[in-house]
């Protein structure tokens, strides 16, 4: 019996997965094992027809494109080093050359061979923020790093627009955000602070990091060719930006505006997150993540504002439950919505 529901497995698998993910997969044909009581052999037989052990079909592009794009990258940082252990060797000159070189061959090179348009742009990005770093090494032009960041993030943009690949767009992003976290610096009296007076700055460079979140959304992909990680890229920066700025705010003599507002900004993002039209599952997770540790935060404020000197065991206590209740929280609103859009799609 076990042998003729061997010679019969070739359709089996196709019958048991048609609606199922692969470890479904899996897990179905362990079931059906189970209930046919098939041996050891039969078993790997079973699994070999259902082509368990094969290597993913798109496992050695993608492995190769890895490779490239992490060899690209080690190059880029390689050059930037090199040129800074050889200072004095190579003259002025000579390490304008150099980099400016490099820049050029690698957009030429991205041009002429479109099979490694990504790393030869990745590199290509590198070597521009290296070539904008030695330039204020150099003339020391008393330019705020921010203004360097900002011009290696314009310079970047047509090389972006033209790989059209996340390979360049996520390390674009963080240039981006870098820039703006930068300019939030420079104009905060060159200090990471969070003061009442700064709130419009503040408030400045939230609305450029979620710009760039906007500009790498899925919508515009026909234009930028930028993928989904370039967008989580952007979106976790923006998070944490935010973030961090409503604790400053929190943890300031007097509470700060930038407390209720950055719950309030990141509850619009999550609510945009968790709509049917903007669904995105890690969007909506990184959002609710900082909603709950803002709220932490506030609660233990508030809670050791008012502690008057006894045993803190308590006040910990209560706070770890707090914790936990809106953690758990988070998670079933998190799973219900994303089956119900998994439904919605289902539908459709």
């Amino acid at each position: 019996m076990a042998r003729r529901l061997v010679d019969r497995a070739p359709t089996m698998p196709t019958i048991a997965t048609t609606h199922r993910p692969p470890m479904d997969m899996r897990l179905a044909l362990y079931r059906l094992a189970a209930a046919h009581r098939l041996d050891a052999e039969a078993t790997r037989r079973l699994e070999h027809l259902a082509g368990l052990h094969d290597a993913p079909a798109a496992l050695a592009p993608r492995l190769q494109r890895g490779v490239a794009v992490l060899g690209a990258a080690l190059v880029g940082l390689g050059l930037v080093f090199w040129v800074a252990a050889h200072w004095d060797t190579l003259g002025r000159f000579g390490r304008f050359a150099l980099i400016e070189g490099v820049v050029l061959a690698m957009c030429a090179g991205a041009l002429w061979r479109p099979a490694a348009r990504a790393p030869l742009g990745l590199l290509a990005l590198l070597a521009i923020g290296g070539l904008f770093a030695h330039f204020g090494q150099t003339y020391q032009t008393g330019a705020d790093a921010w203004q360097l960041f900002a011009l290696w993030a314009a310079l970047a943009l047509p090389l972006c627009l033209g790989v059209r690949s996340d390979v360049l767009w996520a390390p674009w992003a963080l240039v981006v955000l870098t820039a703006l976290s930068l300019w939030v610096q420079a104009h905060t009296g060159h200090r990471w602070r969070v003061e009442p007076d700064d709130l419009w700055v503040h408030l400045a460079g939230w609305g450029g990091a979620w710009a760039v979140v906007g500009a790498l959304d899925a919508r515009w992909r026909p234009v930028t060719g930028a993928g989904v990680w370039s967008q989580r890229t952007a979106l976790t920066l923006a998070v944490g930006v935010v973030t961090l700025t409503a604790l400053g705010g929190l943890f300031h003599e007097h509470v700060g505006t930038h407390y209720p507002l950055g719950l309030a900004v990141l509850a619009a993002a999550a609510a945009w997150q968790a709509s049917a039209r903007g669904f995105d599952l890690y969007g909506l997770s990184a959002a609710a993540l900082a909603i709950d540790g803002l709220l932490v935060a506030g609660l233990t404020r508030a809670l050791f504002d008012r502690h008057d000197g006894r045993d803190p065991i308590g006040t910990l206590l209560l706070l770890g439950l707090a914790a936990a209740a809106l953690l758990a929280a988070t998670v079933a609103f998190v799973l219900r919505r994303a089956r119900a859009q998994r439904a919605m799609e289902g539908r459709t």
